[in-house]
């Protein structure tokens, strides 16, 4: 997995840490009284977070942790900074607090897309409205349902800095994961592209990729494709399921056959799309299709034992 540091036009005290794509981009807040960090990461990376976050902080510890939102790519390292820094503040959306405080990994989605994520506490709750003051300076917190019902974007407004998470990418955006299993989110995302235009942020710090200013022209895709995805959901619940496939080989790096089956078979996301979308084809039939497009991409490969990421 790849990273850099970039900082080159973000406000004074903001480092971010550009990660691969199973780990969310890190931003770091350098302030005069406290250090804080938004996402942090997947649990697989936990050690290579903590290494990235010392390494900017020096002596100094880490203060506050925040989340954008409860997927494991973007949490799944909070568990190892609190171990670290004991006295660690965590805020997260309040949507999920209540499955947070009862670890309840069925209702938080790690179980039903088969990922990791070690359990974590949380201390303070981001309620869209208000702000919080992130390496000196106020950022709001704003609602942005779609790509995950309880997400939120920061903001500065001084600098017109977005803290986009997963509702807006350079080329895109996240799966509307909760349309996928029969709850509408595709207004919900048209609903939160247009509240970024609104606050007209300058530049985004999205949950993955690069720190980009061609917000105009990032809306204009992100439309595009909400768009052909609101006329062929189908299209879209089976690049969900690449994506989770996908996931999984990353994570894997390489996987046998036996322990592939196994994993595709205990994943209750796929089955639960697969039923909705695809009720013709049975599990193994429409994922073994989907493996075999991977394949031809270049994006795995597969021998008689099992499958490698590449």
């Amino acid at each position: 997995m790849s990273h850099t540091a970039a900082s080159v036009g973000l406000p004074a005290g903001v480092v971010v840490f550009e990660r691969g794509w199973l780990s969310s981009n890190n931003i770091l807040f350098i302030g005069s009284d406290e250090t804080a960090l938004v996402d942090t990461g997947y649990a697989t990376h936990a050690d290579q977070t903590l290494a990235l976050v010392e390494s900017a902080l020096g002596a100094r510890p880490l203060d506050r942790v925040l989340n954008t939102h409860l997927h494991s790519d973007h949490c799944g390292g909070n568990a190892a900074l609190q171990q670290r820094y004991p006295a660690l503040r965590t805020d997260i959306p309040p949507g999920e607090a209540a499955l947070v405080e009862q670890w309840d990994e069925r209702g938080l989605s790690f179980l039903a897309t088969g990922q990791t994520c070690p359990r974590f506490r949380f201390t303070g709750l981001l309620l869209p409205g208000t702000e919080c003051l992130l390496g000196d300076r106020a950022w709001e917190v704003h609602s942005a349902p779609g790509h995950d019902p309880h997400s939120i974007i920061l903001i500065d407004s001084a600098s017109r800095t977005l803290i986009s998470a997963d509702a807006l990418w350079e080329n895109g955006f996240g799966i509307a994961f909760s349309e996928l299993v029969g709850e509408p989110s595709f207004g919900d995302m048209a609903a939160t592209l247009d509240r970024i235009e609104e606050l007209a942020p300058l530049q985004v710090i999205p949950g993955h990729g690069r720190v980009f200013n061609e917000v105009g022209s990032a809306l204009i895709t992100a439309r595009r494709r909400l768009d052909g995805l609101q006329r062929n959901p189908v299209k879209h619940a089976r690049h969900a399921i690449k994506v989770l496939m996908k996931f999984k080989l990353l994570e894997a790096q390489y996987i046998t056959l036996e322990d592939w089956s196994a994993w595709l078979r205990s994943t209750p996301y796929l089955d639960a799309i697969r039923l909705r979308f695809f009720a013709a084809e049975d599990l193994s039939q429409l994922t073994g299709d989907i493996l075999a497009e991977l394949i031809g991409a270049s994006a795995a490969e597969m021998d008689s034992l099992g499958i490698h990421n590449t």
